[in-house]
């Protein structure tokens, strides 16, 4: 299939992260946000990140011009029409997006490819929603201009046709596509979240100290973050609904979510995003 024109829905960090991959890579992207605000929001983003390109020298003036050109945001569902390509990009909850599919596979030709950003959920939930052979799954990780992994996730009704397409378009925006069966977490979700989970259940328990955690595990592990300090940074109320899909699907008790990890994004204690989690970042 002859991918040209991209469409996102979307206007959050990820969304606008995977139009400036996709306008990199030299596709016509149109980026729809549900309001104007949004939608200059996405566009002065992209703009501030560019911007910081040039001064690195990453990028010179005529690219910036380019690649800005080649971005539309709008506001109007509709505009997505002519689109062989869109991507959902909003929120980790599974009506909105059904109900966005449903709008997609009305507004979008029949040959467009439908695909969801989801990290967790099921794909064939939404596929069944529009044009179960032409769903998928394309996974970006966040910051998408710098994470190299995309997983592309195939459910039951995708089509050989679909799932290659997908792959050869994440392979086009210089990602490394690997390719998933439709399964809560899928690849890296699947063994990243009960790390994480049982990473609360450690201090919870007290066997050790908030900064022990994290430091064994650089020290130990050579991660680059402890998983303290990698859940304030995905986001508590994020990680926590990981945690519940992989649950509700598996019925695995150690997918339970930590009852700590749960107390906290009651109150609100959620990470960076509210600058207190398990860390303080008022400072």
């Amino acid at each position: 299939m002859d991918i040209t024109r991209v469409g996102i829905v979307g206007s959050g960090i990820m969304g606008s992260g995977i139009a400036e991959v996709a306008a990199k890579s030299g596709f016509e992207v149109v980026l729809r946000s549900r309001s104007q605000r949004g939608a200059d929001g996405m566009v002065a983003g992209l703009e501030k990140s560019l911007a910081k390109q040039v001064e690195r020298g990453k990028l010179d003036d005529a690219e910036r011009t380019a690649l800005q050109e080649r971005v539309t945001a709008v506001t109007d569902l509709g505009a997505l029409a002519d689109c062989d390509l869109v991507i959902e990009s909003i929120v980790e909850d599974l009506a909105p997006k059904k109900h966005l599919f449903n709008e997609l596979d009305r507004i979008c030709a029949p040959t467009a490819i439908l695909a969801t950003n989801t990290s967790t959920l099921p794909i064939v939930e939404m596929a069944m929603e529009a044009r179960p052979e032409r769903v998928c799954g394309i996974h970006f990780f966040n910051p998408a201009p710098v994470m190299p992994l995309v997983e592309v996730v195939r459910a039951i009704t995708t089509s050989d046709e679909t799932a290659e397409a997908a792959r050869a378009f994440a392979e086009s925006c210089g990602k490394s596509p690997v390719m998933v069966r439709d399964q809560a977490g899928f690849i890296v979700n699947a063994l990243l979240f009960p790390y994480l989970n049982n990473a609360v259940r450690l201090l919870d328990a007290g066997v050790a100290s908030r900064d022990d955690i994290d430091t064994a595990m650089k020290g130990g592990c050579n991660f680059p973050m402890g998983p303290l300090e990698l859940l304030d940074l995905v986001g508590l109320d994020t990680s926590l609904a990981i945690i519940e899909a992989l649950h509700a699907e598996f019925q695995d008790p150690n997918y339970a979510p930590a009852p700590l990890l749960k107390r906290m994004v009651t109150a609100e204690q959620l990470g960076r995003k509210t600058r207190q989690g398990f860390y303080d970042y008022h400072r």
